[in-house]
């Protein structure tokens, strides 16, 4: 992430986590558009951060993760990303995540997020 970041976090009243990242020059591919990959890593960071405080932060991995594009950002662009769980069992977490920029729906993903054992207690 230190080469994507710095992700910038805000806390709503109700204590929900946002999250946010300032695009630049670096983050475009060819096409002069924030590179997929950016964006990808970008939903799969803040599903892991937000199943991880959901978790009482037990480590988590993500299993599998579904990322639609629905528009583009340019370089210069404010992301802000907003988490939230979906469902949580004893060691499965279901997060989903929107990418906003200008009141515009850029990207969304869906992940299911593996609670990881703590250390010392074997599988």
């Amino acid at each position: 992430m230190a080469l994507i970041g710095p992700l910038l976090r805000a806390t709503d009243a109700d204590r929900k986590h946002s999250y946010a990242l300032q695009t630049n020059e670096s983050h475009k591919n060819h096409l002069g558009i924030i590179h997929g990959g950016v964006i990808t890593s970008l939903l799969d960071q803040v599903i892991a951060i937000a199943a991880w405080n959901a978790a009482d932060r037990q480590p988590t991995v993500t299993v599998q993760m579904e990322t639609r594009f629905l528009g583009v950002a340019r370089a210069g662009d404010f992301l802000r990303i907003q988490p939230s769980i979906r469902q949580a069992t004893r060691s499965l977490m279901f997060v989903d995540a929107d990418i906003i920029c200008d009141d515009r729906q850029i990207a969304s993903a869906s992940a299911v997020m593996k609670i990881s054992r703590t250390s010392g207690e074997k599988p």
